[in-house]
Order: C-alpha cells, then sequence, then structure tokens
C-alpha cells in the first residue's frame, strides 16, 4: 500500500498524478513514483524516497509527460524503503504496475518465475505480479486478458493498476480486499485510492466491487465482476466539496479537522433523532426487527475505533443491560470463539477497508453471528456493503493520520445505536428523552472546548522537554484516557501511557515523579470523588498532574495541580466531550516539538493490510 493514482487522456497526465499523489498525502507512505506513456512509445517511469516533493523535483529536471500514466505512494510492507522498492515496477520495458495491499502466495510466484528466467530488482511482492503479468501478456497478447490470467494465481489483497506501452490508449485495473475507484470524465477517465485524490479533474465516481476488473480507456469503461460476467456500477457524485482537501486557514489537517466536530457531530445526529428519541429505522429497514433479538454484542475494531469500542461497551451495558466484549480486530482473527446465541457482530472502522476489521467481519459471518452492523465514514467502503445494518459517522474526509472527527462521530453514531437497542431491552421513555436531549446538547459544549484551545496551548508548554506521560481516567472516560495517550504518543512522539486510575497503586505510581505529567480527565460523575483520592496519590510522589474537569467537580488549582475547566456535561456523554482537549493538548505539542502533525513518522491513514 499506500495510494493508487492513474489516468488516460487526451491532455498531458504528469501534473494530474502528481496532484492525486499529493492528495493521498495523508494516508502515510515512505516513498513515491509515477510511469507515464510518452508519444515515442516509451514508458518512462521516476521513484523517489521520501515525499512527492522530492518526485516533484525529479520531474521537474527531467519531465514526464504522457497521455496515459500510474502512480504511487508506498508504505514498505515487502522491503525497505528504497528507491528499487518504490512503485512503479516494470517487467522489461514495456509493462508497468502499481499496487496496493499484500500478495500472501508471492514467495512461491518468485521462485517460479525466477525459475523460468525472469530478474527481480526489488524485495517487492508487486514486481512477482507484474512479472506474472508479462508472462500471460506474451501468449495472450491483450493486456485484460494477461491481467485476468494474473490474478487467478494471486492469493491476498490488492488494488492493481497496469498499462503496457503496445496498448496505449488502456488501462486495465482490478480489486480484492483493496479500495479502487474509478472518476469518471469527459474524454477521459481515471482511477485512484480515493475520491480526494481526483476532485480536482473530476467529482463523478464508480466504486468497484471485490473481485472486479475493468478495462479503463479515454472514452469508455467495461467492468467484469469476479465471475466475468459484464457488470454495471453506479456513477455517483462526490458529496463533499473540493476544500475538504484544503487546510484552508489551518496551519494544519488535524487542527482543521479538531475544529469541524461541533458541525460534523451534529451531522451524525441528522435524521436519527427527534427531540425525544431514537430513529431506529434510521439504521436500516430490519434494525428493529434485528434489535429486538440481540441479546450480545461483539465489538470487533483497531486503534481508534477500538477506544471509541470500549466507551460503547459501557453505554450498552449500562443503558441496555446486554453484555458486550470488545476485541482488537487482529486478535479476534486468530483465536477460537465461543459465540453466544443472538450475538450482533459490530465493526467500526473509519475507512471502512481496515484490513483486520474486514477479515474478522467476513469471518464472522460464517460463523453464526445473528447479524453484522458497521460503523463507518466512507459510504463505498467493503465494510459498508458487506455488513447488514450501518451507521454512517458523516465526518467526511479526515486528511490527518491522527484520528480527530473520525473518533467523536463515531462516538456519537454508537451512543444512538446503544438507544435503539436499549428501547428493546427496557430503557423507559424518560431516560431515552433525557440522553437524547443530552446528546444534542454535544455540539455547543465541544464548541465551549474548543474556546479553550490558547489555554491548553500555554498547558502544552510543560510537555515539551518530556520524554514519557501518563493518562488516567475512570468508568467510560478510562477509554479517553486511551485515546489521549495515543493522541500524543503518535504526533509528538512522547512515550505515553493510560491506566484506570484506580490502577495508579498497583504499579504505575512507580513511575511517577516530576518528570513525568500525569494528565486526567475528571468529569462531574459518580466516580469524581474515588479520581480524587487517586490525584492526592500523584501529588504524594511529586508527580505533576493536569486536569480537565468539570467546573462543578470541586477540583481546584494548586501546588502541582493544573486544572482546565470543563463546561458541565451529561455523564453519558462526557466521553464525546472530554475527548476534544486531549486532541488540542497532543497537536500543541507536537506543534511545539516541530513534527509532522499529519503526517507522523511510521504510520499510515488506512491500513489495508494485516
Amino acid at each position: 500500500m499506500c495510494g493508487i493514482v492513474g489516468a488516460v487522456s487526451q491532455r498531458d497526465v504528469e501534473g494530474i498524478l502528481l496532484e492525486g499523489l499529493r492528495r493521498l498525502e495523508y494516508r502515510g507512505y515512505d516513498s513515491a513514483g509515477l510511469a507515464t506513456l510518452n508519444g515515442e512509445g516509451n514508458i518512462h517511469r521516476a521513484r523517489e524516497v521520501g515525499k512527492v516533493a522530492a518526485l516533484a523535483d525529479a520531474l521537474a529536471a527531467q519531465p514526464s509527460p504522457g497521455t496515459i500514466g500510474i502512480a504511487h505512494t508506498r508504505w514498505a510492507t515487502h522491503g525497505e524503503p528504497s528507491q528499487s522498492n518504490a512503485h512503479p515496477h516494470m517487467s522489461g520495458e514495456r509493462l508497468a504496475i502499481v499496487h496496493n495491499g499484500i500478495i500472501e502466495n508471492y514467495q512461491e510466484l518468485r521462485d517460479q518465475l525466477r525459475a523460468e528466467g525472469y530478474q527481480f530488482t526489488s524485495q517487492t511482492d508487486t514486481e512477482v505480479v507484474a512479472h506474472l503479468i508479462e508472462k500471460f501478456y506474451r501468449t495472450e497478447q491483450d493486456l485484460f486478458k494477461a491481467v485476468t490470467a494474473a490474478i487467478g494465481q494471486l492469493r491476498g489483497a490488492y488494488a492493481l493498476a497496469v498499462l503496457h506501452a503496445d496498448e496505449p490508449d488502456r488501462l486495465v485495473v482490478c480489486r480484492e480486499g483493496s479500495p479502487l475507484v474509478i472518476g469518471v470524465g469527459i474524454g477521459e477517465n481515471f482511477i485512484a485510492s480515493d475520491q480526494l485524490a481526483l476532485l480536482p479533474v473530476t467529482d463523478r465516481f464508480m466504486v468497484l466491487e471485490e473481485g472486479d476488473i475493468a478495462d479503463i480507456r479515454r472514452d469508455q469503461i467495461s467492468i467484469l465482476d469476479r465471475n466475468g460476467e459484464p457488470a454495471e456500477r453506479d456513477v455517483n457524485r462526490f458529496e463533499h466539496g473540493q476544500d475538504a482537501a484544503d487546510k484552508g486557514e489551518y496551519r494544519h489537517f488535524m487542527l482543521k479537522e479538531i475544529h469541524e466536530q461541533p458541525a460534523v457531530i451534529k451531522t451524525t445526529m441528522e435524521g436519527r433523532l427527534t427531540d425525544s428519541h431514537v430513529l431506529e429505522q434510521a439504521l436500516g429497514t430490519e434494525a428493529g426487527k434485528l434489535l429486538e433479538d440481540v441479546r450480545h454484542v461483539q465489538i470487533i475494531a483497531c486503534g481508534t475505533s477500538y477506544h471509541a469500542g470500549m466507551v460503547a461497551r459501557y453505554w450498552i451495558e449500562e443503558l441496555a443491560g446486554v453484555p458486550c466484549s470488545v476485541e482488537v480486530a487482529s486478535e479476534f482473527r486468530y483465536r477460537k470463539h465461543v459465540i453466544q446465541k443472538d450475538t450482533l457482530f459490530l465493526c467500526i472502522s473509519q475507512s471502512g477497508e481496515t484490513a483486520d476489521t474486514l477479515a474478522a467481519l467476513r469471518q464472522a459471518k460464517k460463523s453464526g453471528f445473528r447479524a453484522a452492523l458497521a460503523v463507518c465514514n466512507v459510504p463505498g467502503s467493503s465494510l459498508v456493503r458487506e455488513s447488514d445494518l450501518v451507521i454512517m459517522t458523516h465526518a467526511g474526509p479526515e486528511i490527518g493520520v491522527a484520528s480527530t472527527k473520525a473518533f467523536t462521530t463515531q462516538l456519537t453514531a454508537l451512543l444512538i445505536f446503544t438507544l435503539a437497542l436499549a428501547r428493546h431491552n427496557g430503557l423507559t421513555e424518560e431516560k431515552e428523552v433525557e440522553i437524547v436531549q443530552a446528546l444534542r446538547q454535544v455540539p455547543g459544549q465541544v464548541a465551549e472546548v474548543l474556546a479553550l484551545d490558547a489555554d491548553i496551548q500555554q498547558l502544552s508548554e510543560a510537555f515539551v522537554d518530556k520524554n514519557h506521560s501518563l493518562f488516567l481516567g475512570r468508568g467510560s472516560q478510562y477509554p479517553v484516557a486511551l485515546e489521549g495517550a495515543l493522541r500524543l504518543k503518535e504526533i509528538s512522539y512522547i512515550h505515553a501511557e493510560a491506566y484506570p486510575a484506580g490502577e495508579l497503586k498497583h504499579g504505575p505510581l512507580a513511575l511517577v515523579d516530576s518528570e513525568m505529567p500525569v494528565v486526567t480527565v475528571a468529569p462531574n460523575n459518580d466516580l469524581v470523588e474515588k479520581l480524587k483520592s487517586n490525584l492526592e496519590e500523584v501529588r504524594a510522589r511529586g508527580g505533576e498532574l493536569f486536569v480537565f474537569a468539570d467546573r462543578e467537580a470541586n477540583v481546584k488549582t494548586e501546588d502541582g495541580i493544573h486544572v482546565m475547566q470543563i463546561p458541565p456535561v451529561h455523564p453519558i456523554t462526557a466521553p464525546i466531550v472530554y475527548t476534544v482537549p486531549l486532541q488540542l493538548l497532543s497537536y500543541h505539542v507536537a506543534v511545539l516539538k516541530g513534527t509532522d502533525v499529519d503526517q507522523p513518522r511510521n504510520l499510515a491513514k488506512s491500513v489495508t493490510v494485516e
């Protein structure tokens, strides 16, 4: 992985490909490359380690004009980041390919192809696919047929885009387990991993389904499904404006996306709530029937989405009285399960293409779960298409690798789901009205927290010279502490850990000293007095506390305690609101440390491989 762009046109596509790669930088990558077919019938390839800017500089020195081309940003899976491992890969001088995903049987194919005389110049699994397609092209003399034959021998996940110098008017693309869209133009067509890459040239898109293979020409698009039958895919307009991929007045995408949260949380609620209750039919036409029978919920997710699932467990068990389990997708896949009767399988993924989560869903559908519900931000994603029920989060494109608005909209969607489930399990009308009204207040409460930005920026100065930090929370605020620690470590590179505050005396307290700042979230709930005792344990060991506390919780600034007052929030909705100051804290610490806020090292936005 990580990003693919391609074009077949009557105009020079070099600039289109470069701009597409720039718009995919949010995914995280370590190298970039481009191949075009020039007017003399030759493929020109340029590859550089590092940022797209390095590739642009190389092309400025040696342009690569052409009316057809493919481009790629790579996040290393097979082989270190290097020019020889960067995409596109070629077989001979006539065929070029870009690839997202992982070919699981690449070593077997590599040995076979090497025995047949093919020479390898990289460590990648992608070069195996290039040679395999070239092998079939020798006999088929047709690129579409050669690609079809080659993918029949592949095991794994892939999105492929292939061009051949002998067929200068076509791209052949396919997908299996990795996303790919076709951008529809007038007298030209495009392909990409993500619609955002192509917004400067089109706002009309087809989403390829699993197993599709497509023949892309300037004035024609032909698609076959996995059974080799002609397929029609709907053409839809991209619903977000082009400014979704622009920072606007903000210094970083992450800051922009933090400040978008009041609006996107409100949008996620639209059409799903009245002033007093949840409209469960907004979850799907079969929602009421399915939820009525649910006796257990199994939540599966990765990373930030996993933390959202941990919060949801508190809600589901408290409000619906239904047992709930939460597990990391990569762990769930590789162990035996005891599946309780009438268990709902709930998957959470921002992109809807997270490899481990998708694989867990596909495994679950064969294992006897009652139904599958997806919480996702991308309408055409695999997770959405393969689930029985769907709750879209409506966060809009999230460009920064560190998740912000995706997390808070996931929490919003999960609370809506919880209320719908709880209605079938004894939730009183009065309680539903209370929580719905509290949820409707969240956008305004988040806006109040955002108004504390300057104060939180000042607070962040205390973290710049620190190497470690501890985050504490109790109850449903413990997953919020986990999320706060994850934000800080991934964008500022400060080691951060989170614990339930009651666990301090069971080990973490040994770490506390004046060089270990301790961050705590303290809403005014039934655990706040217990939390205050935990804070005193930290003070007694010389630790410096940074507390985000409900202004009615009676936590005051004293020696060793810095208190940032948060507006009063309902205990159920508090995890959504208390996430926001921790996002701002991590952002400002990262800015002061001078790290790459939007594209932290070693990380990718969309994790489409195991």
